[in-house]
């Protein structure tokens, strides 16, 4: 039989928990478990407009995102905004930004909602909080559109490459996919054809995606083991995609729709994470939770005056409202919500009375009778228990920012009270003059894996990520697992100055980590070819290449007079492969001393000094 307790009874009997599990975390870094959907409607909620940043590409210069010109009040607002002050708690993010179309069409969906302030600032300022970007693409076609496209190698093929092309060249961390037309538009007698489909077009999209070192997340309605009488979704076929994809975030919300009913009862979450659980690695399981409630009419007595709202009838579509709201609202309605152990959710049912005229002018009334559910933080601390119990990837939120703050706290404490053991990265560089190595010379990378408490750890994974100036993200160049001392040694050529950093995974008992980057700078190196004597007044040509290759670089031959270098014949500059000659002439007779510069950014570059003798 359900059981029901007064809301505020199991506030006060769920508090004292929570505040435990605190006391018995408050020196660990809380475990990232946390995940979740950034509308592109909402980004205010998580995010601050820094109003000085420009509205477009062709503002006047000014502070950029990039620039971290901030007043102290931008500081403030950056800081205290939702993604900052709970980064902790997560690895990644999901701008739910992007529509698919056509094959080579994928809908911007952020420019529309958000003319005023550019996407490129809004994805750097996401960044700042190192977490990882993850946009959503939703299927934007009508019905039986997108499998039709699915069912064609060569439309398919189209797809995926519009979907790398959108991920590589906003250097996005990967995609989610949240296609789901199959499930609630195509409708279940067309799955078995479309699952197929589906499946390759995954396992492609997976093979590009992972060339690139991008991550490949789905996000679907749930799913139940075959075997079972209700077996759920089965067009997104989690078995056959398990292997190629990274995330699979399950939208354990929406249980009741049409009818009252709770959100997502907490039996039907972990039947269906145990099915998921069963087929792929826990660590790529996310359970989803809803920021949002539900109000439905169950009944209607008497007939409402024109005057009353409109729709009111019983079995008319639920009102939503945001988590955040649900407490005002029940003062509102005047009532005191419960807490549906049963469910793991809280729940309420009021009425209102709503009196005035008929179409006709007469005198009339109705009584509409109401029922809410909704879930709170207690919900959310039983359903992120889950993560540890089955230690899943953990949750993701639809939509961050939208539930309240006791449920961020309850998030917290759960975090908490799972958190990892942190591990400490150190990176740093043998053979190297003041960050500097000369061009071709090879150096040695040292990376030092320990505990907080110092102990080193062994036979761990560590990989080692470089990012060179003209890229904007990071690739591995090495992995190695780390030595009884905890160490890795990895010998390295660089033919141009890039940063380096070295990161690890995490598992359920370490977390993951990332060093500080650090960067090596190429001290350039000159070859030229010069004649060792010539007649005087005729022309001394000589040539030479500069390394690494550069094109455009300004060169000047000198000439050492009393001490000093003087400038001598006219500047050239590199051409496309980093070649140059100079040419000039000498009308005295005897020896000079002669040596090459270029100019390299800010930092010039000097051959060594040379002799000719001028006959």
């Amino acid at each position: 039989m359900r059981r029901k307790f007064l809301f505020a009874l199991s506030m006060a009997l769920v508090l004292p928990f929570i505040v435990q599990i605190g006391a018995i975390a408050e020196d660990k870094q809380p475990r990232t478990i946390v995940s979740g959907w950034i509308p592109y409607y909402s980004v205010r909620t998580v995010m601050p407009f820094i109003q000085k940043l420009p509205t477009d590409t062709t503002a006047a210069p000014g502070v950029t995102c990039e620039s971290n010109e901030y007043s102290s009040e931008d500081l403030a607002l950056l800081n205290s905004s939702y993604l900052f002050t709970n980064k902790d708690l997560m690895k990644e993010v999901m701008p739910f930004w992007y529509t698919l179309k056509t094959p080579t069409l994928i809908r911007d969906d952020y420019t529309t909602g958000n003319p005023s302030w550019p996407m490129t600032d809004a994805l750097c300022l996401m960044r700042k909080t190192g977490l990882k970007i993850i946009p959503t693409m939703t299927d934007g076609t009508a019905k039986l559109v997108l499998s039709g496209y699915l069912a064609k190698a060569e439309t398919r093929t189209t797809i995926v490459n519009s979907i790398v092309d959108l991920v590589n060249k906003n250097g996005f961390d990967g995609i989610d996919l949240d296609f789901e037309g199959f499930a609630f538009v195509d409708g279940n007698t067309t799955w078995d054809k479309t699952a197929p489909q589906w499946v390759l077009f995954i396992k492609e999209l997976s093979t590009q995606l992972h060339a690139s070192q991008k991550l490949l997340s789905v996000t679907t309605p749930y799913a139940y083991n075959p075997t079972e009488k209700t077996i759920g979704y089965t067009v997104y076929a989690w078995a056959d995609i398990a292997t190629s994809i990274d995330r699979l975030r399950i939208m354990t919300y929406d249980y009741s729709v049409a009818k009252p009913g709770p959100i997502g009862p907490i039996s039907w979450v972990e039947k269906t994470v145990q099915y998921a659980i069963s087929i792929m690695p826990a660590s790529k399981v996310f359970i989803g939770l809803p920021g949002y409630g539900r109000d439905w009419i169950t009944t209607v007595s008497g007939t409402c005056p024109v005057s009353a709202p409109p729709g009111l009838t019983a079995g008319a579509k639920a009102a939503t409202f945001k988590m955040n709201y649900a407490a005002a609202k029940a003062v509102i309605d005047g009532a005191i919500p419960s807490f549906d152990e049963k469910f793991s959710e809280a729940t309420y049912s009021y009425s209102k009375v709503f009196n005035g005229l008929t179409t006709k002018g007469a005198a009339t009334s109705c009584s509409v009778a109401r029922t809410v559910w909704y879930q709170n933080d207690r919900s959310f601390t039983e359903r992120t228990q889950l993560v540890g119990k089955y230690q899943l990837g953990g949750v993701a939120l639809w939509t961050l920012g939208m539930e309240d703050l006791t449920a961020t706290t309850a998030l917290r404490n759960v975090a908490l009270a799972m958190a990892p053991e942190p591990v400490v990265s150190t990176l740093t560089f043998n053979n190297l003059v003041d960050g500097h190595i000369g061009y071709g010379e090879s150096f040695t990378i040292n990376g030092l894996l320990t505990r907080k408490d110092g102990s080193p750890i062994i036979g761990l994974n560590v990989y080692v990520q470089m990012k060179r100036a003209s890229e904007s993200t990071w690739s591995v160049i090495s992995e190695s697992a780390t030595d009884e001392a905890g160490k890795i040694t990895i010998p390295i050529n660089l033919a141009n100055s890039a940063e380096f950093r070295l990161i690890t995974d995490g598992t359920w008992e370490r977390s993951d980590s990332i060093s500080a980057q650090q960067k090596v700078a190429i001290k350039p190196k000159l070859q030229i070819i010069i004649p060792t004597n010539v007649k005087h007044g005729a022309l001394i040509s000589l040539s030479g290449i500069l390394y690494p290759q550069l094109t455009g670089q300004p060169v000047q031959l000198q000439k050492l007079v009393a001490g000093k270098w003087q400038n001598m014949g006219k500047e050239t500059s590199t051409d496309s492969i980093g070649e140059f000659t100079l040419a000039t002439s000498e009308i005295k007779r005897g020896v000079i001393t002669v040596r090459v510069k270029i100019l390299i950014g800010d930092e010039a570059t000097y051959s060594s000094p040379r002799f000719i003798v001028v006959r």
